[in-house]
């Protein structure tokens, strides 16, 4: 099979932050997008971030977390609170791993 024959336009995937914390807190399940694949600059960004470097991981973060619409979630004047924002920085990392 040929590469080619794989590659397909990135698409708008749902992410649930469904875990027991959340629901308990929320009542429901909190639910964001983010693109399937990503561009290959993404990887090489996340891979080579210095965990030190919390605005460069805050930077890249904004382009993953987006709303239904494909519009960044995390801006300049929003940020989301800090337990979620873990959870779904986890959520993206995992699917990014597959």
């Amino acid at each position: 099979m040929k590469l080619s024959e794989i590659t397909s336009t990135p698409k708008l995937v749902e992410i649930k932050i469904d875990d027991e914390e959340t629901l308990k807190e929320y009542g429901e399940a909190l639910s964001f997008h983010t693109w399937d694949r990503q561009p290959l600059d993404v990887f090489l960004r996340l891979a080579n971030i210095d965990t030190k470097n919390t605005g460069e991981l805050i930077t890249i973060v904004k382009t993953l977390i987006l709303d239904e619409k494909g519009k960044e979630i995390v801006t300049d004047k929003s940020m989301l609170p800090t337990n979620i924002l873990l959870k779904a920085i986890q959520k993206v990392t995992d699917i990014l791993g597959k």
